[in-house]
């Protein structure tokens, strides 16, 4: 055979993501930029919340294009982007693509990330608790064997 099939993530698994982290970004009163991405790192959905910083769109866009494409979340890179660290450098790859602040958390499903979500305006640590609200309740909605 010389293809295989691939899991991603479809729109209404999006949307959950997406409503979910909007909710939890109200609970916490940050407005947030949204971004969730399938595991082709193609955007299915954003949202740019009432408030939320204008230069932050492209950076929630591309934490998710970082978390789906490094299979890993945005925040394993902190100690390692420093000068002199095994990573240095990398947020310079991809076009200027790779973020390696946190807020960036993939979406897995029998463990394959299917996609991934973003969240950029609040501190590092406030972005990726929101967007792991948004990715906890795909996992939650659809289950580890449900079809995305």
């Amino acid at each position: 055979m010389s293809t295989k099939p691939t899991q991603t993530l479809t729109q209404t698994g999006a949307q959950t993501a997406l409503a979910a982290a909007t909710h939890r970004a109200t609970e916490i009163a940050i407005p947030m930029n949204i971004a969730i991405v399938d595991a082709s790192c193609h955007l299915l959905a954003f949202t740019r919340m009432e408030g939320a910083k204008l230069t932050s769109i492209n950076i929630a866009i591309d934490k998710a294009y970082t978390a789906a494409g490094h299979r890993a979340p945005t925040s394993v890179y902190k100690e390692n982007v420093w000068p002199g660290g095994p990573a240095y450098g990398i947020g310079n790859t991809n076009g200027g693509r790779f973020v390696t602040i946190a807020g960036g958390v993939p979406i897995v499903q029998d463990g394959a990330v299917v996609g991934a979500i973003g969240c950029s305006t609040g501190t590092p640590g406030q972005d990726e608790d929101v967007a792991t609200k948004g990715k906890e309740a795909v996992e939650r909605t659809f289950g580890v064997k449900a079809k995305l």
